[in-house]
């Protein structure tokens, strides 16, 4: 017999008589015997034969193709005939991953046609791997397999997670899942964070908190989050449930800023309401409002009961409107879907979703429902004009548009003509700002007014004796840091005590002192005299200054010009009065005008510097600009101060405010790390 012609062993018959002797048995035992071992298996023809089997494996498990094989996975081969065990081990039972042995375990089972191969750690997902059995594994009769048995499988795909920034946030839903099937994963980010997106392998995926996906093949998601910038509020989304549908519009935002969030529900399911800690705060899977606060909002889904049709509403633009009328109705039912539109929107029509096809053009639409709907209820953003008028003067449009969107913004400057200065807005916008933001939410018409400038400038104010002084005072000067004075200083009725910081070193004649931070001379009213008598006409002289120029009248003030805030402005010369308090900001403000020209600044309450700058044009001095406050007079740090201040209390100069100019004050004057020079 060739031995290449068999897979089964060829029986070989024994007449089955009783009277045969036991000689003849026992010879045709051997005869068996010989016969397996010289010509390999094979079957003969006689009735009644006993049957011998060659070797081979039946079945796998995993069987040959298999697919979404777990990956912890104890493989196994069964065989038709009992096998040899030594010959089953991990050199005749061997499984690869490409050209890779895995390491593991070969073991019998009590049945001797059963064997497993134990992986020494667990198989990858999502790899296919080959499985061997040569043909060195025989049986109990020592006959070996023909051939090698060769099967293949792949195992189950894995979503990996991870979320980044690590400790922004967590991720929950990854694992094992079948090819092809649905896979829904979630982030939630720690307090101090939001939800930005997912991606896969650095390619945005989703911007949903909830990402519903299908299974093909291994899958790394990284949940990003970004750190919730200083001063703003998170809003964040979550679904319920989380396969049930995607949200967006979480992040980080300003307060005031107007944010839309929607929901769109996955197949199966329909869209709910929006909860907040567990109130309902809006029907509409398009929901919108300003932010005020940290807001942590779920989406809720249903899932579309057997036997119902689903109506799926959604808004365009998402900021446009709201929408009702969602859900699960019975074959036949009548649906009422409502469009409301928001501010600054009008509703146009509803559109189906698949089609794109008009199927209304009135905001409550009402049908009998026969296939699940999905209908998108349009909106249009409205537009409005902007008209905008100067006499003595003109204004720049900034965009420049016949119409403006609802919410945009349009800048205006204002530009007196010559001999003319801006004074404010009026019509749909109020105060003086300029340039002016106007925010477009209506038709707008706005008027630029101007008022003539000062023609005649005022004198200059007669300081008398106090014009002596860079610095002077009724109750005290206080000075901390590295302070430089240039000019004389000087207090009464209060007495030299009252000056401190300075280091003050008496002359020999007791009617005045030196400073090593003054460029001048001390005086105070307990000097000798005739220092108390000189101290006592200075301090009159300015009060009667104070009195004189807050008591001016000519030329005609200009009255509340820029309600009081002059940042950013131009002033000519002239006489200018509030009956509030006088801002600067760090814009600062600019006085142009001839070296002999006069400003005089008459202010009921407080001047207040915000480290401005005075800037001087045109050749104008600071000795010809005089302050007249009938508060307090605040320089904010680093302030650069043109001009005399005569204050009815305290005048205040912050760390590296510079004033060139005098200090006349009715009550104290403050110094830190202060540079004073008298013009």
């Amino acid at each position: 017999m060739n031995k290449k012609d068999t897979l089964t062993i060829s029986s070989y018959k024994v007449k089955q008589n009783k009277h045969y002797s036991k000689t003849y048995n026992i010879i045709c035992s051997l005869i068996v015997l010989l016969a397996v071992f010289t010509t390999g298996c094979k079957k003969d023809d006689f009735d009644g034969e006993i049957t011998g089997v060659c070797p081979v494996v039946v079945s796998t498990d995993p069987m040959d193709k298999a697919v979404d094989v777990v990956t912890n996975k104890l493989i196994s081969a069964t065989f038709n005939t009992d096998m040899e065990s030594s010959t089953i081990s991990k050199t005749t039972f061997t499984i690869k991953e490409g050209t890779t042995f895995v390491s593991g375990t070969v073991s019998p089972t009590e049945d001797g046609k059963f064997f497993t191969f134990d992986p020494d750690v667990d198989l990858l997902p999502f790899t296919t791997y080959t499985g061997t059995i040569t043909t060195g594994a025989t049986d109990t009769l020592r006959t070996a397999m023909v051939s090698d048995y060769v099967w293949t499988f792949t195992t189950i795909p894995r979503v990996t997670l991870s979320e980044n920034p690590t400790l922004s946030g967590t991720t929950a839903g990854g694992g094992d899942f079948a090819q092809g099937s649905f896979v829904t994963v979630t982030a939630v980010p720690e307090s101090g964070f939001t939800f930005a997106n997912w991606t896969d392998n650095g390619t945005v995926v989703s911007t949903s908190s909830s990402y519903q996906l299908t299974m093909a093949g291994n899958k790394a998601l990284v949940a990003n989050f970004t750190e919730v910038t200083a001063g703003n509020f998170a809003i964040s989304l979550a679904s319920s449930p989380a396969a049930g549908g995607t949200t967006n519009g979480a992040g980080s935002f300003a307060a005031g800023t107007p944010v839309t969030v929607t929901a769109t529900p996955n197949v199966g399911y329909t869209f709910v309401n929006w909860t907040e800690a567990g109130a309902i705060v809006s029907p509409s899977s398009s929901y919108s409002f300003a932010v005020s606060r940290n807001r942590s909002l779920v989406a809720n889904y249903t899932l579309i009961p057997v036997a119902q049709l689903a109506v799926v509403l959604s808004s365009s633009p998402p900021a446009g409107g709201t929408t009702t009328g969602n859900g699960s109705y019975t074959a036949g039912a009548s649906v009422t879907v409502i469009a409301t539109a928001n501010n600054g929107y009008t509703f146009t029509n509803w559109t189906d979703n698949a089609t794109k096809a008009i199927v209304s053009t009135s905001s409550t639409f009402i049908f009998p429902i026969s296939v699940n709907t999905s209908l998108v209820a349009n909106f249009a953003l409205n537009s409005y004009t902007l008209n905008v008028t100067a006499t003595n003067g003109s204004v720049v449009k900034n965009p420049n548009q016949p119409t403006y969107n609802h919410g945009s913004t349009v800048s205006l400057t204002a530009t007196p003509n010559q001999g003319y200065i801006f004074s404010s807005w009026s019509g749909d916008a109020t105060g003086s700002a300029n340039p002016l933001t106007v925010i477009m939410n209506s038709n707008k018409n706005i008027t630029a007014n101007f008022i003539p400038a000062p023609t005649v400038g005022p004198a200059p104010i007669n300081l008398g004796s106090s014009a002596d002084f860079g610095i002077l005072t009724k109750s005290g000067i206080s000075t901390t840091g590295v302070t430089v004075i240039n000019g004389n200083i000087g207090v009464s009725p209060a007495a030299a005590t009252a000056i401190t910081g300075f280091g003050l070193i008496m002359d020999s004649n007791n009617q005045s002192s030196t400073s090593p931070i003054v460029t001048g001379k001390v005086y105070a009213s307990d000097y000798a005299a005739p220092t108390p008598a000189k101290m006592t006409t200075a301090v009159s002289d300015m009060e009667t200054a104070f009195t004189t120029g807050n008591n001016l009248v000519t030329p005609a003030p200009i009255v509340a010009l820029y309600a009081g805030d002059i940042s950013g402005r131009t002033l000519p010369a002239g006489l200018y009065k509030w009956s509030t308090g006088v801002l600067i900001t760090n814009a600062g403000v600019t006085l142009e005008g001839g070296p002999n020209d006069v400003w005089v600044f008459q202010i009921a309450q407080d001047l207040t510097v915000n480290s401005g700058i005075i800037t001087l044009k045109g050749g104008a001095q600071a000795k010809n600009i005089f302050w007249v406050v009938s508060g307090q007079a605040i320089l904010g740090t680093n302030t650069d101060f043109s001009g005399n201040i005569l204050s009815k209390t305290l005048i205040s100069l912050n760390t590296g405010a510079k004033v060139t100019g005098r200090l006349l004050a009715q009550t104290a004057v403050t110094l830190n790390t202060s540079t004073v020079i008298k013009p």
